[in-house]
């Protein structure tokens, strides 16, 4: 399956939230944590080749995410693979059990909006608020238009690369993108 989307950078959740909500579209999930890992081998493998393969764990809920290399154009496109695990503990041991090691975590407050052709998170990370659109192109094009926002306001990269553009601007130390007091995967704290 092919992925398609674009980031938005926002000053506050709030104003993200307003910017949604008054372009249309509707709420279809609740504020949660995310706890993201990326796993590659020792080697980098997977960073070479320009892919990811990402645990995510959210309320008890273990998902293995593969993404292939970023395709060349003007919205971040590129083949995503995604299911559930039943157990997310044996995962990840499997995973170490083959050679594949977390080298970056990553978390976030995601709730979630639809609206004509696309799907909508408003993602409140520890080095910003941003709102990322994921859908058809033209779908994109219209939704960003309809926050106020067009192409030349489109972020690309990803949360880690975002991460090392702009840890120093918010005090970060340390290798990966945590809230403080968030220690527990699952989101517990």
């Amino acid at each position: 399956m092919l992925e398609r989307e674009v980031k938005l950078l926002f000053h506050s959740p709030t104003e993200a939230r307003a910017a949604v909500i008054a372009a249309g579209a509707s709420r279809v999930s609740d504020r949660r944590l995310q706890d993201d890992q990326l796993f590659d081998t020792d080697d980098r493998r997977l960073m070479r080749l320009r892919s990811t393969l990402r645990v995510r764990r959210e309320n008890g809920i273990t998902t293995l995410t593969f993404k292939g290399p970023v395709q060349p154009g003007r919205m971040k496109v590129r083949e995503e693979h995604e299911t559930a695990v039943a157990n997310g503990d044996a995962l990840l041991r499997t995973l170490e059990g083959v050679g594949l090691r977390p080298w970056f975590r990553y978390q976030k407050f995601r709730e979630e909006y639809a609206a004509p052709g696309v799907k909508i998170a408003i993602d409140e990370t520890p080095v910003g608020t941003f709102v990322e659109v994921e859908g058809s192109e033209g779908g994109i094009l219209a939704t960003a238009a309809g926050l106020g926002r067009s192409e030349a306001d489109f972020i690309l990269d990803s949360y880690r690369g975002l991460f090392v553009a702009r840890r120093d601007a918010f005090g970060m130390t340390g290798g990966d993108m945590v809230f403080p007091g968030h220690d527990d995967p699952d989101g517990h704290s």
